[in-house]
């Protein structure tokens, strides 16, 4: 591989780059990546796998497999905070609070009718494995660990990159019509001057993964344990869940002015949660620093920044992996239908318009959440630095204290505590995000009022949103509206019983414009029989709908058109910035 020239080069093999690398594949775009680790991540991080998320998964042909090693969601059904799992002090072992969370309870009716796909949980040292291997049998002589990038330049026509191989020390060139950074800002940003602006050193965190026998004292469904005064909480890691988790993670933060610990005092630390002395494992400790920043741009010519080169953010609400699938999901059939040569290179100037607001609302989402906490430990009487003993023994006794005073003191901790909905409940959050402008035709219509605690998900079929799921049946086959669109860089258009004109449009426009165009005639080649498209279609019978490759609304029609054919037509150029 002394010299390649390639479509796409792909930086970064994490879990971003890889689903870049996947994607791509199932679009038929040959592309390289490489990646400068050997391995793929050793740290259990970023394990939360929202439903928007898994929907892409999905579309893609790999969330089974994911599934089938995440968490069933019966064990993720609750977050708790508590003193310590167990112990023999008077306020030892004592459950808090406790609240539903990701879809489970009373909300997942709600969260099964909005999304064909249950969020899981599965760490990033067990995603990455699973990723590497599709990604590898998509494009076998494509998926590059043990190589760094050195250098990159580009032109109005290319980009030139110097890769080097760490085994044997030899430096390759490759010639890319375009470069997608997935490596964490770690050089590609440096490379191109490109700053990343917000909060760069929030809070040092402490994570330590452990293996530990946790069955006795661990609570049936709970997948978060927040514990109080100390402040640290614990996660199940797998590779078997709930109570039977045979690895974990504890999380601490180091507040300002606190000494950090050693080792030594962290798993004594991990011991005074858990309020038990036994066998404890140490796999891993890693020191980071929170962060809450996003790149001052997500394009430099012909060179695109997703996931964490793009944004960084607290883990809280699980927004940062997350969000970086849904930049490659948003960027990979745009850079295939350029590359297929029916789209104009305008359309991936859509790409920053579309994704960087979203960007930056999540970032400062998960700061909000973070925040939060503090609000929590205030609600339970706590103050942010280190208080004597004898204090900390006083705030408990007035919490669990008998009478009106207590159960004021209990009363205002469960308020606060609900609070948190805004990380664990999150669904608008996560489904519910929208582009205002880009590839996409605006109907006039005024912007959805999203839930100011980013709950209540409204489906829509605005332009610019995520088209609603509903159950459809085709044939007697049973299908999602997302299946409409496939894993090809089809587009897809949804009309209704009264609605012909529009699908004999689309072949026409299809044909005319070399794009291909699926449709679905519902009343007529699909049915609506358990009426959940009818109710969130928010057009009529002899409307439409037309959906991009990555399932967002490009534009609607919400009702017929006297001329289809040049309406339609329109539509689809916005949408590939013909």
């Amino acid at each position: 591989m002394a010299h390649l020239d390639v479509p796409v080069l792909v930086v970064g093999g994490g879990g971003t780059g890889m689903t870049m690398s996947i994607i791509l594949s199932a679009y038929g775009v040959d592309h390289l990546l490489v990646e400068r680790h050997d391995s793929t991540s050793q740290l259990p991080k970023a394990h939360y796998l929202n439903p928007r998320t898994m929907e892409i998964f999905r579309q893609f042909g790999i969330a089974d497999a994911i599934y089938a090693q995440g968490i069933p969601l019966h064990d993720m059904s609750k977050v708790e905070w508590r003193t310590t799992l167990t112990g023999e002090g008077p306020f030892d072992g004592r459950q808090l609070f406790e609240m539903e969370c990701f879809g489970a309870g009373d909300s997942t009716v709600e969260y099964r009718r909005n999304s064909v796909c249950r969020p899981t949980n599965l760490p990033q040292l067990r995603l990455e494995p699973l990723l590497r291997a599709e990604a590898q049998a998509r494009n076998a002589e494509g998926v590059k660990f043990g190589h760094e990038l050195l250098n990159l330049t580009h032109d109005d026509l290319g980009v030139n990159a110097s890769v080097r191989e760490l085994a044997s020390g030899e430096v390759h060139s490759i010639r890319a019509e375009y470069v997608v950074g997935a490596d964490g800002g770690k050089t590609l940003n440096r490379l191109l001057g490109i700053d990343m602006v917000g909060a760069s050193r929030v809070f040092e965190t402490i994570t330590a993964h452990i293996s530990a026998d946790l069955s006795k004292w661990w609570n049936e469904g709970v997948i978060i344990s927040h514990f109080l005064p100390s402040g640290g909480r614990l996660v199940p890691m797998g590779p078997t869940w709930g109570t039977r988790s045979q690895e974990w993670v504890a999380h601490f933060a180091v507040l300002p002015g606190e000494p950090v610990p050693d080792d030594a005092a962290i798993v004594k630390k991990i011991g005074e949660l858990i309020g038990a002395d036994i066998d404890i494992t140490v796999k891993k400790i890693s020191h980071w620093w929170a962060e809450s920043v996003i790149a001052e741009r997500y394009q430099d010519g012909r060179v695109f920044l997703v996931g964490d080169s793009a944004h960084r953010l607290p883990p809280t609400t699980g927004l940062g992996l997350n969000s970086g699938i849904q930049d490659v999901h948003n960027l990979a059939w745009k850079l295939a239908a350029v590359l297929r040569g029916y789209a104009s290179a305008h359309l991936l100037d859509s790409y920053g318009t579309e994704r960087q607001p979203v960007g930056l609302r999540n970032v400062e989402w998960g700061m909000f959440a973070a925040q939060n906490h503090l609000a929590i430990d205030a609600g339970f009487g706590l103050i942010p630095f280190p208080l004597p003993p004898d204090v900390n023994e006083l705030i408990f006794k007035g919490f669990f204290a008998e009478g009106l005073v207590g159960e004021a003191r209990r009363t205002r901790f469960r308020t606060v505590a609900e609070t948190q909905c805004i990380e664990f409940c999150a669904q608008e959050l996560e489904m519910g995000f929208a582009y205002a402008s880009g590839a996409l035709l605006p109907d006039g219509s005024a912007p959805t009022v999203g839930d100011p605690l980013g709950q209540v998900y409204r489906p829509t079929t605005r332009p610019g949103h995520r088209l609603p799921h509903a159950w459809l049946e085709r044939n007697g086959e049973r299908l999602s509206t997302h299946d409409l669109v496939g894993a090809g860089d089809a587009v897809a258009l949804v009309t209704g019983s009264r609605g012909s004109s529009w699908v004999t449009a689309a072949a026409e426009v299809a044909e005319k414009l070399g794009v291909n165009i699926a449709t679905a005639q519902v009343g007529t080649t699909h049915h609506d029989v358990e009426g959940q498209w009818s109710a969130v279609r928010e057009i009529d019978e002899d409307g439409a709908v037309l959906v991009r490759p990555d399932n967002h609304v490009a534009w609607r029609s919400l009702s017929r058109d006297d001329q289809p054919v040049p309406a339609l037509a329109a539509a689809v150029e916005a949408a590939i910035a013909r």
